[in-house]
């Protein structure tokens, strides 16, 4: 079969077989870290804990990211997310500021300060993230029934445990892109993501089979829904429009250079899964705002619109969450896509779009294509994100419903593609057949 012969190839060549090895090492040391529960925290009351509450919303996104991490109280609780917190504060920085564009310019010096300036954030973001995080456990393990007093100095211990152990996860995912496949940091958040997927289906089939809604005939169906919606959400990551770009033929000495005819790929969807992440932090700002009193019966205005956009099932939260979707995917695709540069670039190499002028007429005609693929591309994003709203309607259990749709399932499909693409080129640069028939296998930055 193909695919034995593929997994043949992939282990007869050396670095390529070192490399997987040294990211499946790293992968299990993260998830052994994700079990270890923080000193002085009782097993007995993290478990009444989670018996007592229900785990939804923006702690069981959190959950989710960090692998189980977030609800076993462990050393890794906080996860990658304040790295990708940090990483994003400084790319929107990268687009305003002059002092760190002109970083971004600078090549591997440049991105070695912003590298370091990212780990200095992440530790300000922890240090704030840290004692919220125990204060916000000792409340839930209170409200359980089991009592458990944190002093001061206990505070501050696991504050410098929790810290240390985010910025070990951050280690382990830059030794996994130096050393092992690459995209060390999306393939710690994949893990995260797919650790709770085994178990999300056993709940939904179980919970099917007990129950009469539908039977194995139903979780059959979803399971089909998943497949068609993962197919959709590929072709959403991989979707672009290709713009013909001539380069005039040029002579240099006793060397041509031009000539040929490229294309230049324009994404359908440039933004990736940032206007999910914006979207999503915008929508928990009523909870923080009321005190977290969704779900009280307090009355008052902060209190009726907290439980009004809490209600993640709810028809106003999946609207606003929709249209807030539609406009950040406007927003991040336009300071991320620079028609203007890109004129220009084409402009100093000779190059230009058959039919339209070089300068401005090529930055407005690059313009105009990227408005009219964004429309539906982030139409297609939004949709994508609520459908485990949709899901949930039709009683998927709340834990199964996420990798229906959402930050979850474009992250597995974009990450998926992009270490399928790294493995893809290996075997092409050996000689050997691809992972796919046709040979290639686009990921994000195609």
């Amino acid at each position: 079969m193909k695919l034995i012969q593929t997994i043949k190839n992939i282990w007869k060549i050396d670095d390529l077989r070192k490399r997987l090895t040294i990211t499946f090492l790293f992968v299990l040391v993260y998830r052994l870290g994700c079990h270890v529960v923080m000193p002085g925290i009782d097993p007995a009351a993290l478990e009444a804990m989670r018996r007592f509450t229900s785990s939804s919303g923006l702690m069981q996104l959190l959950d989710m990211f960090s692998g189980g991490a977030f609800s076993q109280a462990s050393i890794f609780a906080l996860g990658i997310m304040p790295y990708i917190t940090a990483s994003i504060v400084i790319q929107l920085l990268g687009m305003v500021l002059p002092q760190f564009q002109k970083m971004q310019r600078e090549g591997e010096s440049g991105r070695m300060k912003l590298n370091q300036y990212t780990r200095y954030l992440t530790v300000f973001i922890l240090l704030f993230q840290g004692p919220a995080y125990v204060l916000n456990l000792q409340y839930q393990v209170n409200a359980a029934g089991q009592p458990m007093q944190i002093g001061f100095w206990n505070l501050a211990f696991l504050t410098i445990v929790l810290t240390a152990g985010a910025m070990f996860i951050m280690w382990l995912g830059e030794k996994i892109t130096d050393k092992g496949i690459g995209n060390g940091i999306s393939i710690i958040i994949l893990v995260g993501i797919i650790a709770r997927f085994p178990s999300a289906v056993v709940q939904e089939f179980t919970n099917r089979l007990n129950t009469a809604q539908g039977g194995l005939v139903m979780f059959l169906v979803e399971v089909i829904i998943l497949f068609a919606v993962t197919a959709g959400a590929v072709m959403l990551v991989q979707g672009t429009r290709k713009v013909p770009v001539q380069y005039a033929k040029r002579i240099v000495g006793n060397k041509q250079y031009g000539g040929a005819r490229q294309y230049i790929p324009l994404k359908v969807n440039a933004a990736n899964v940032m206007p999910i992440i914006f979207a999503q932090a915008l929508m928990f700002i009523p909870i923080t705002l009321s005190g977290f009193g969704a779900r009280s019966e307090g009355a008052g205005f902060w209190a009726s619109f907290a439980r009004t956009f809490s209600d993640m099932d709810g028809f106003w939260y999946n609207l606003v969450y929709f249209l807030m979707i539609l406009a950040f995917t406007y927003f991040y695709t336009a300071i991320t896509v620079r028609p203007t540069q890109m004129a220009e670039e084409m402009k100093k190499n000779s190059g230009f779009i058959p039919g339209v002028k070089p300068g401005k007429k090529t930055a407005e005609y690059l313009d105009s294509i990227m408005s009219r693929i964004t429309l539906p591309g982030s139409i297609f994003l939004g949709i994508v994100a609520i459908m485990p709203a949709f899901a949930r309607l039709f009683g998927v259990n709340q834990q199964f419903a996420q990798f229906f749709g959402g930050t979850s399932l474009l992250i597995t499909v974009g990450v998926v593609l992009d270490t399928l693409q790294q493995i893809e080129t290996h075997l092409m640069m050996h000689h050997y057949d691809g992972l796919m028939k046709s040979g290639k296998v686009r990921g994000r930055t195609h």
